[in-house]
């Protein structure tokens, strides 16, 4: 596997509306690909993708997208666009950890923490961060070890626990860095009173390069406990949507005409079968 897993974030219909909002919040981004029912755009050398899912699923904290800013004055206006129209969830103030700081969700339901540090504390601008909570709390560290043994070029660069001082289990993970196929990833536990766990509204897309990639990240992921949906979407046994999709399908896609046959193909299937794909 060579190409990075993104997040894919589900919409109601807004899909167009909410890369083009971004373009205008963040620097050095742009929209790379749209057709009716997929946008994606580049957020500094990260890529998203937007997909109008309908009204089933909405995005919500448990995956919340962690921005690292070593100027204050830039994360400043950042804050202010993304705060228009959405809800602040910590205040963009001093904590421990950072001398400026905050976690909001904007107006389409995307969650954001806004972090003023230095690139040697987080090595990628933009970082994917999940948060473990209601009856997968407490189970942070057990997941970055299985994820971190799924892919290739993957560490975990640094666990910390809440501790004896901490605001929630001393065991839990108050924060911690790993790499999956190259890229940091961040997570942490909350025991809290949350309304929200990880569900579909925002997934992980992991693209493979032959069917064995398929079968080895499909088998992996749904064992014990986890979940086959449709079209190549799969649940962990952490509650956590994944896409394991092939690296062929944007060509078949591209093709309007083939892709005629090729959509009423893939909707057929859980796991996604190149052969039948290329032979529709």
């Amino acid at each position: 596997m060579t190409q990075p897993i993104y997040p894919c974030l589900w919409f109601d219909g807004k899909s167009k509306q909410a890369a083009e909002f971004y373009c205008t919040v963040f620097e050095n981004t742009s929209i790379k690909d749209e057709n009716p029912m997929v946008v994606t755009f580049d957020l500094d050398g990260q890529r998203f993708m937007c997909l109008n899912g309908g009204p089933m699923f909405k995005p919500n904290p448990s995956i919340s997208f962690f921005v690292t800013y070593q100027n204050e004055a830039e994360l400043d206006v950042v804050w202010n666009k993304l705060a228009e129209g959405g809800k602040v969830m910590m205040a963009l103030d001093k904590y421990p950890w950072s001398s400026r700081y905050g976690w909001l969700t904007d107006k389409f339901g995307i969650s954001w923490q806004l972090y003023l540090g230095d690139v040697s504390d987080v090595p990628q601008k933009v970082c994917s961060c999940f948060m473990f909570t209601k009856n997968v709390a407490g189970k942070a560290k057990e997941a970055i070890n299985f994820y971190t043994s799924l892919f290739e070029n993957s560490s975990v660069g640094g666990i910390m626990k809440y501790g004896p001082d901490g605001q929630d289990n001393p065991e839990y993970v108050a924060h911690a860095q790993f790499l999956l196929n190259g890229e940091t990833f961040m997570s942490m536990d909350s025991s809290m009173s949350h309304d929200f766990t990880f569900d579909e509204g925002i997934s992980l897309v992991v693209t493979c390069k032959d069917q064995e990639e398929i079968d080895y990240f499909w088998n992996k992921m749904t064992a014990d406990g986890g979940q086959e949906s449709q079209c190549g979407w799969l649940k962990d046994k952490y509650g956590v949507s994944w896409q394991i999709v092939p690296a062929v399908l944007q060509q078949l896609m591209s093709d309007p005409e083939r892709s005629k046959r090729v959509v009423p193909a893939f909707m057929k299937m859980k796991k996604f079968i190149i052969q039948d794909l290329l032979d529709a």
